[in-house]
């Protein structure tokens, strides 16, 4: 079975197979891969009251012990029930040799659920699962907007909060690198608003404004202001913070493919700060002088080279971990020099 589109993957995971079956759940938001791992084995294991039939193992001990997953696989539960074998870290061990044996089996029963990384395609696990009949992947990408905002209503639902439309686009601006962080910082964002009934641009200033997890959005904006200062040290705290490279690249993308849209419009003859205010979702109020100082500095035909530079930064971080800090910050300092050079200009 090849992988699932985004539309089938909450489907499958609120119906898992009743039958045995291998799941790789695997991507770049880490975030993400862990709350639908732990969603599914949840769902999997529903009404099964015995502790023991949910085995959790680490990639590593497969990786040593390769016997070791068919013999879970073919262990019979004492007591009845469905049996699950968890692994976590599945997708930086080769776990071929142990994977190989259970997919090779007419049938079996039990659910094997594998937690991985951003695997890439056609190669490792994802080679293995996606071209097997009795094996579904689960990749796990960024929230894009349709995604940060049911993850909005999901929280501010559960908290019995609604949210003012400016305030939701500005959580459109700081959410979605990864999910897990990002449903952290709603989390706080409601538990602080909780008792006014309505959550509104105030209180995510106040919450997320500063909020460390959130720091990518002022590297972005110094390196398409020119702010080569800010940049520098925004770079620096990347660097040492081990903070993941593909992430912040692919955020830089679509701030700079949002610049150019806008910049298609004020070409057209309307007026910047009217192309602004309309946005949906509502540009948060305090980034609007910015993405204004933004479309002043970046041509069209500078913001296509940019997407393009930037374009390449996000696939080899991707494809190249080791390398993504390195890249990423080549990538940004390259604009960040356009930009100023550009706004010496003027």
């Amino acid at each position: 079975m090849t992988a699932l589109k985004a539309a089938e993957i909450d489907r499958f995971i609120a119906n898992p197979p009743d039958s045995g079956a291998v799941v790789l759940i695997f991507g770049p938001d880490t975030g993400l891969v862990s709350e639908r791992a732990t969603r599914l084995v949840a769902k999997a294991t529903e009404g099964d009251s015995d502790p023991f039939n949910l085995i959790k193992i680490d990639a590593s001990e497969l990786a040593s012990d390769p016997n070791r997953l068919i013999d879970e696989v073919l262990t019979i539960p004492l007591f009845g029930g469905r049996r699950i074998v968890w692994v976590k870290d599945a997708g930086g061990k080769n776990l071929t040799p142990a994977l190989d044996p259970v997919l090779k089996l007419d049938d079996w029963q039990t659910f094997v659920v594998l937690e991985g990384g951003d695997i890439k395609k056609g190669v490792g696990l994802r080679k293995l699962i996606e071209t097997h009949r009795r094996a579904v992947a689960l990749p796990c990408y960024a929230d894009n907007d349709r995604g940060i905002d049911q993850l909005i209503d999901e929280e501010t639902r559960e908290a019995g909060l609604s949210i003012t439309r400016e305030a939701r686009g500005a959580l459109h601006s700081l959410l979605g690198g990864d999910r897990m962080a990002s449903r952290g910082e709603l989390k706080k964002l409601c538990l602080y608003a909780l008792g006014k009934g309505r959550i509104d641009s105030e209180d995510i200033e106040a919450i997320i404004g500063d909020a460390s997890s959130f720091e990518m959005s002022e590297l972005i904006d110094a390196a398409a202001s020119g702010d080569i200062a800010l940049l520098d040290h925004g770079l620096e705290r990347l660097s040492e913070a081990g903070s993941k490279a593909s992430v912040i690249a692919n955020q830089a993308l679509k701030h700079f493919q949002h610049l150019h849209r806008m910049r298609i419009d004020v070409d057209k003859g309307k007026n910047a700060q009217a192309v602004i205010d309309g946005q949906r979702p509502p540009v948060f109020f305090s980034r609007k002088p910015k993405l204004a100082q933004q479309l002043r500095i970046w041509s069209l035909a500078d913001l296509e080279r940019a997407m393009e530079i930037l374009a390449e930064a996000t696939k080899i971080s991707r494809l190249n971990d080791p390398l993504g800090v390195p890249v990423l910050s080549e990538a940004l300092l390259t604009l960040g020099r356009v930009a100023r050079a550009r706004t010496q200009r003027r």
